[in-house]
This record gives C-alpha cells, sequence and structure tokens, in this order.
C-alpha cells in the first residue's frame, strides 16, 4: 500500500500492480480498491493502480464534503503514479468522477468510463432524498437500513435478491461503506453534464451493458454524444456490472490504440459471463 495527501490533505491509499503505462482504476459504490483484482492481461500492459476513494478502505476523510474533493483525489494519485498522463477506467460513480475530472482539465492519456449514473427522465427515483436519508441512517446508528435502502430504492434490487440481504455476510461488510454513499449520489447529480463533457479534449471511451436497464443505456448514448469525438461501446450480455476479465480486453486495445494515437477506435469484449454483484453506483 502506498499513499498520497489529496488537496485537503485527506490521505489516499492506493495499491499498484504490473508493469507499463500507468492506468487509474476508480470504482463504483460499495467498492474499495481491493474490489477490482486486475486479470493477468491487464497487468501485463499496464501498471495497474486501484484506489480508495475518500471514507473507504485505508483512506482517511475531511469534511465538509464537496465533489470536487473527488476530483482533486483523481488528481493526487495521477500526480503520485508517475511523470506521465495515466489513463482511467472508471465504473459507475468512478466514471462519472473520471469523466467530471477530465472535464475540468486533469490531464489525462484516455479514458474508459462504463455507465456513469448521470441520471435522466427515465431514470426511477426514490420517494425521499437519497443522500439525505442515508446520511441520517448512518449518524443514528442504522447502517443495516442504509445498505438495504441502497439496494431497494437506488439500485433497484430485485425482491427474490433483497431477501438475500438479511444476515448475510457480505451485506454486513458492506455497512462500513454506507457513509460514502452520499459521496456516489453528490459525483452523478444534476443528469448529464453536457457542458462540461464538452471541455474534454483527450480520447474517451463509453461503455454501457446491452443488458443494462434502458435509462442506463439512454444515460451513457448522451455521454458519448456530448463528448467531442468519443466513442460508445455497448457490450452485450451485460447490464450495469461487469467483471475484471470481460473489461480487460476492451481496455487493453483503446488505451494501447490511444497510446499510438491510431484513427478510429473500435473495440470488442469478451463472451459473456456471469455478472457481479448489484451493489455499484
Amino acid at each position: 500500500m502506498e499513499t498520497v495527501r489529496s488537496a485537503d490533505g485527506t490521505v489516499i491509499a492506493y495499491d499498484r500492480v504490473g508493469d507499463g503505462p500507468a492506468l487509474i482504476v476508480s470504482v463504483g459504490a460499495f467498492c474499495t480498491r481491493q474490489t477490482f483484482v486486475p486479470p493477468e492481461e491487464l497487468r501485463r500492459r499496464f501498471t495497474v493502480i486501484t484506489y480508495d476513494r475518500r471514507g473507504r478502505g485505508d483512506s482517511g476523510d475531511t469534511a465538509p464534503f464537496a465533489p470536487e474533493r473527488e476530483y482533486d483525489d483523481l488528481a493526487a494519485v495521477a500526480a503520485a503514479t508517475g511523470p506521465e498522463p495515466p489513463f482511467v477506467f472508471g465504473h459507475s460513480s468512478g466514471a462519472a468522477i473520471a469523466l467530471r475530472a477530465a472535464a475540468a482539465g486533469l490531464a489525462l492519456a484516455a479514458v474508459a468510463a462504463y455507465e456513469a449514473p448521470f441520471h435522466n427522465e427515465d431514470t426511477p427515483r426514490p420517494p425521499i432524498d437519497p443522500a439525505e436519508h442515508i446520511d441520517k441512517l448512518v449518524r443514528t446508528g442504522r447502517r443495516a437500513e442504509a445498505v438495504r435502502f441502497w439496494m431497494s430504492e437506488v439500485v433497484r434490487m430485485p425482491a427474490e435478491m433483497l431477501a438475500q440481504l438479511d444476515g448475510a455476510p457480505w451485506a454486513k461488510a458492506l455497512e462500513a461503506l454506507t457513509p460514502t454513499l452520499p459521496y456516489d449520489i453528490a459525483v452523478a447529480a444534476g443528469g448529464v453534464p453536457a457542458a462540461a463533457l464538452a471541455n474534454i479534449t483527450m480520447p474517451v471511451l463509453i461503455l454501457g451493458g446491452a443488458n443494462s436497464r434502458a435509462w442506463f443505456r439512454r444515460s451513457v448514448a448522451e455521454q458519448a454524444a456530448a463528448t467531442p469525438g468519443a466513442v460508445l461501446e455497448m457490450i452485450d450480455g451485460y447490464d450495469h456490472n461487469i467483471p475484471p476479465e470481460v473489461i480487460t480486453p476492451v481496455l487493453v486495445e483503446f488505451f494501447s490504440r490511444a497510446d499510438r494515437d491510431q484513427g478510429p477506435i473500435r473495440v470488442t469484449a469478451a463472451s459473456p459471463a456471469r455478472s457481479g454483484h448489484a451493489g455499484s453506483a
């Protein structure tokens, strides 16, 4: 484990494995730096950096929170992991961070963003403000309720999967991360930031799952349309959760071509396999 201090002094923990150009992975809700395990193919081609977003794992947290702090954290990790601009792969709210940081001027070699959860009119909305409700549950010691609320009202997990939450060790393990759920909501708030995305100048690959819900498919299409030169790729057989071994060949091809600066970029995915848990956003 290595650490770096973000702009506000918060300690951010990260790991690096592999060899080659730096590739930073920015994860979504209920994820830490251990969640994305880089497959061998990715480690052979890149130095893969996974980091704990603020408030998670071995990273610190500093009040008050603002979405810009998350962009600063990514910038700090980028500065600490090499003199050259890194590649960045972001998933879910981690993808929102990557895109917004790039739009704000962070020097990156290229960005691949899988389903940044920028809402639209088709997005199902919780009956109450989710960030405020989750914050209240956490402050009053009801973290298990916060996990269930997120899964039921934000992620919209099917009833048969919700029934598996009670007493499940994996659900209990998520409770430690519930204070950061409002951060995930904040970095994706306000819908697709079209005006900001129009400022991005590096190569961008917008990714989505062909099996994802309609609002996600609409969102990624709007993200790609707003980002100059972006490529949109929908991966057959997958939804919001995609395993590292499936996304790896997509990332290798895109980042390798971006590194060589070769014309139009076309990417292909590996054959479908079962997707992971539905907790991230």
